[in-house]
């Protein structure tokens, strides 16, 4: 009996068989929906359906944000995507991005929402609670948790940038769960970390602290991430980056045509990525 696929191996089966690092986040906002679906969050599940079908074959992961949904009361349409996502998509995983970040009971039944409930292969978590936030999550064999690292938001500084009293030095607290991920929080080699595109001599920063784990990388696109410093600071053969376009994607554009305005714009992000890889890849 074949074993099922595991998180780590359904990102590198995608990112092979799509030639893709771009992950598409599924963000939806009723309001920028375009024509007959504008300002209709009963249709949240048809606009980002057709975004995911749109762009199936180019993307190495999707990723919902859960918020879009539950503002919206409409978890039941999420429930339906990822559904759709393993019809029409099954090669591709599911990040589930919610950042929960509570302990003990709670955060166990978070973990049953986003595995069980959803079914998604990945969630991301706030790792502030320690490593009681975390484990939860990890009961579930071959599903991945991204913790939370160095953020795009400029009040990341606030917390992430700040030193530490430590035995190693003062490393900086993003330092510090880099470490962490990479040694005794990773017990199954399920972890990865989440990194902003907006600073790619941390993204660099955090892979030398962290060379093997996964990184979602958010923040190309609207946001004013550089997706080719981005693969140079975070892309090395063994170890995977996950780079994430929303916006970019999703409101390409405000008409009928914006499931092939999000194809074209998929594209043309992905062959950057792809691009820089191949400028990277030791002997080209």
């Amino acid at each position: 009996m074949n074993k099922p696929l595991t998180f780590l191996d359904m990102l590198g089966n995608a990112e092979r068989l799509n030639q893709s690092l771009l992950c598409v986040g599924l963000d939806p906002e009723p309001a920028r929906f375009p024509g007959n679906l504008k300002g209709d969050a009963s249709r949240i599940y048809d606009f980002c359906a057709a975004i995911v079908d749109a762009t199936a074959d180019l993307v190495i992961a999707f990723k919902p944000q859960i918020a879009y949904f539950a503002a919206h009361r409409a978890e039941d349409q999420l429930e339906r995507l990822i559904q759709h996502m393993r019809r029409t998509a099954p090669q591709v995983p599911v990040i589930l991005d919610a950042k929960r970040g509570d302990i003990g009971s709670t955060a166990g039944q978070y973990a049953i929402e986003a595995f069980e409930r959803y079914g998604a292969d990945a969630v991301t978590l706030s790792p502030f609670m320690g490593f009681d936030s975390v484990q939860p999550y990890l009961a579930y064999h071959g599903k991945g948790a991204f913790l939370l690292c160095r953020t795009s938001n400029p009040g990341g500084d606030d917390l992430q940038n700040q030193r530490l009293a430590s035995v190693d030095g003062q490393p900086l607290l993003y330092e510090h769960v880099a470490r962490l991920a990479q040694g005794p929080w990773n017990v199954n080699g399920q972890l990865g970390l989440v990194v902003g595109a907006t600073y790619p001599a941390e993204i660099e920063r955090v892979r030398h602290l962290a060379p093997t784990v996964p990184l979602l990388i958010p923040g190309v696109g609207a946001q004013g991430g550089d997706a080719t410093e981005t693969v140079r600071a975070g892309w090395r053969p063994d170890a995977p980056i996950i780079v994430n376009s929303s916006r970019a994607v999703l409101y390409a554009s405000d008409a009928e045509d914006f499931a092939s305005a999000a194809r074209q714009a998929a594209v043309n992000t992905r062959d950057v990525l792809q691009a820089a890889r191949q400028a990277a890849t030791p002997g080209r």
